[in-house]
């Protein structure tokens, strides 16, 4: 076989490839619709293999045309990689911006081949250029580099691929470029490029799919967990996420606080059953919004809530609950309409070494009956006296404290 036709055929190999993962986001976007950054990435794949094959096929004829041509689709997929990446993280570089470059790069193209004839300088433009434009992405999604670790890759490998441009051409061609057709095919730059970018760009292109497919199953398991009503996790998502707190060890002590709305069954009989819904969404966001960032907020079922807080002594813990407790005593609730003011009650406990979930849960639900039992609108735990015997604070049964 001619051996030109076989460099043809295997440079072809990596713009079929980046093809198909094309159709491969393509096909993930048709799944998830509101992931517009997919198409992004299914039109960097396309332009790329339209690139390649424009460059290697010839097509348009003529050497001059051809570079241009070829180097403006290849400039296109390069900003349509990166922002797609970008769009995922919710980010992005701006048209303004893809057209100056675009625009840039192309006039650099145009000028040094018919005004001043330079491969080399055009070599180096798209190059280094395509290396800036991915580094500048990657430099933007660095706090990828703490996150998940599908997300950890993807920042690793769009780093090692807009890095690895620059040394690969310095290293391949110097100062000095075949200017023959067929010398330029056979040259070490050219075949490192090809195999870099059937590498890399293969990588690159797996690990968008894996983040993509993370975030699906993430959105889903959120979706899973989350109280449709309220906004705040259900017992499933709110039990799951404290036990891997507390399996992971955490740090400190951490407590539990339950809450029940006081007199909830009254506001649905006198209301119905749409004011208690709106009641219990309200509810939810208070609690969300006075509790700490890093607590968990949960609705356990009904008219009952609970707050899970890492790091939080028994000491602490009552005053996050008298703090939830207060927040809901003050809010006027519009659902009511000023009709009663609205108040819940409040449970409270430390885990102990020993303690599993379950053990804890019923101490706190105790308690919180105990509160519902002996008045309303108060928050029971264990009391702490102000007193130290050896250093450590002195703690008694819990009983119950006077509303504030």
């Amino acid at each position: 076989m001619d051996g030109a036709i076989v460099r043809t055929t295997l440079s072809l190999i990596s713009p079929g490839i980046l093809f198909v993962f094309g159709i491969a986001f393509v096909c993930a976007w048709l799944i998830e619709r509101k992931r517009s950054y997919l198409l992004v990435l299914a039109s960097a794949c396309a332009l790329f293999a339209l690139g390649a094959i424009s460059q290697i096929l010839g097509w348009p004829p003529g050497a001059g045309p051809n570079a241009i041509v070829s180097g403006a689709i290849y400039t296109s997929a390069v900003l349509a990689a990166a922002e797609g990446i970008l769009l995922r993280s919710g980010t992005r570089l701006g048209l303004r911006m893809d057209a100056a470059v675009l625009i840039g790069f192309t006039l650099l193209l145009a000028y040094f081949f018919y005004v001043d004839r330079n491969l080399l300088a055009r070599v180096y433009i798209q190059n280094f250029g395509y290396g800036i434009i991915l580094l500048v992405a990657a430099v933007r999604l660095s706090p990828l580099a703490g996150g998940r670790y599908v997300d950890r890759v993807l920042f690793w490998i769009l780093l090692a691929f807009a890095l690895h441009f620059f040394p690969r051409t310095l290293l391949t061609v110097g100062l000095s470029v075949p200017t023959d057709k067929t010398a330029f095919a056979n040259s070490m730059f050219w075949q490192l490029l090809q195999l870099s970018l059937a590498v890399l760009g293969v990588g690159l292109a797996l690990a968008i799919l894996a983040a993509a497919v993370a975030d699906v199953i993430d959105d889903l398991r959120r979706e899973r967990d989350t109280d449709l009503l309220t906004g705040v996790l259900n017992r499933r998502g709110f039990e799951e996420r404290s036990a891997a707190y507390l399996r992971n060890g955490g740090q400190g002590t951490a407590s539990l606080v339950l809450c029940d709305v006081d007199n909830f069954k009254s506001i649905n009989d006198a209301h119905g059953h749409d004011v208690g819904d709106n009641v219990l969404r309200e509810v939810g966001r208070v609690l969300r919004k006075s509790s700490r960032k890093g607590d968990i907020v949960g609705r356990l079922g009904g008219e009952e809530f609970a707050v899970f807080l890492p790091d939080t002594s028994a000491e602490e813990a009552y005053e996050c609950s008298e703090r939830l407790r207060i927040a809901i005593e003050n809010t006027s609730f519009s659902a009511l309409a000023g009709a009663r003011q609205l108040t819940a009650s409040f449970g409270v406990g430390t885990f102990k070494s020993s303690d599993a979930w379950s053990s804890l849960y019923k101490r706190v639900d105790a308690r919180l009956y105990e509160a519902k039992r002996t008045g309303r609108n108060r928050t029971i735990a264990q009391e702490f006296s102000r007193s130290k015997v050896d250093g450590e604070t002195e703690m008694s049964a819990h009983t119950v404290r006077p509303v504030r």
